[in-house]
């Protein structure tokens, strides 16, 4: 269970990013947020694995808190999928999913590359589960397709089998039909370990598809709490009513071109 009691985030010119967000997700439950550009979502997200600091409230994982003395423990048992990858794109495929192991393996020996065969198998496992074919093992990540470096971040996040998994935006630069199957993989293998999944999305659809439940966020708040069926296109209305779609469509459009430039900029 991931608990969110009374959470805030002010950011250091001001703005308030969370505002008193109460709120329990289940062990096992496959939770989407939802909301416009600025509604909390990510950083919500980034609160449960400490890349962003609360300035006010408590986490809980499982009955533990976060805090500074427990906050490396806890990063064992969460992983993170993110918008753009973040694979390594000079480094093999292989590489980068037994990065997942990063938490419990020395970066030295991760540099050297000196994994035991039992993670070697796991990770070769893994990326079969999610699709991709042995040949693809020793190519660079930056070779892949914007689909296939998402499947390794999805191979990657469960190395260590995590108990709570936070996918930032997973499909926010993959066509419909590879985004339907990233989440199918998401939500398998988190089903197939009774892990908790907390999503972050833009698409409706799919989080209506895919969510056993939906929070909607607004302005750091969360204003709506429920199953798929009960987000009606009623309330999907009032979640964005005022939103800035322009603002939106031209954010996509710059991060799809960014995905696009990356592997030049790295080659370059």
């Amino acid at each position: 269970m991931i608990e969110f009691q009374q959470i805030s985030k002010k950011w250091p010119d001001g703005t308030l990013a969370l505002s008193d967000v109460n709120v329990s997700i289940p062990k096992g439950q496959f939770c989407v947020i939802l909301g416009p550009s600025g509604a909390g979502k990510s950083t919500l997200l980034r609160t449960v694995n400490g890349l962003t600091q609360t300035t006010g409230g408590r986490i809980n994982i499982d009955g533990t808190e976060l805090t500074a003395a427990t906050a490396r423990t806890l990063r064992q048992r969460v992983a993170m999928i993110h918008q753009h990858f973040n694979l390594t794109l000079r480094m093999s495929v292989a590489a980068n999913v037994l990065a997942g192991l990063l938490p419990v393996v020395s970066t030295g020996r991760a540099i050297l590359g000196w994994f035991e065969p039992a993670h070697r198998a796991k990770a070769c496992a893994l990326l079969a589960r999610v699709g991709l074919d042995p040949k693809h093992l020793l190519r660079r990540a930056g070779e892949l397709s914007g689909g296939q470096q998402q499947r390794v971040g999805v191979a990657r996040a469960f190395m260590l089998d995590p108990e709570v998994v936070l996918a930032d935006e997973p499909v926010a630069s993959l066509d419909p039909k590879i985004s339907r199957e990233i989440l199918s993989l998401i939500r398998d293998a988190a089903r197939e370990r009774n892990a908790t999944v907390l999503c972050s999305l833009h698409q409706v659809d799919l989080a209506r598809e895919f969510g056993d439940r939906i929070v909607g966020m607004r302005d750091g708040k969360i204003v709506f709490d429920g199953t798929p069926a009960e987000f009606t296109d009623e309330r999907m209305e009032a979640l964005y009513q005022g939103a800035q779609w322009e603002d939106n469509a031209v954010a996509e459009a710059a991060d799809l071109y960014n995905d696009a430039l990356q592997p030049q900029l790295v080659a370059a």
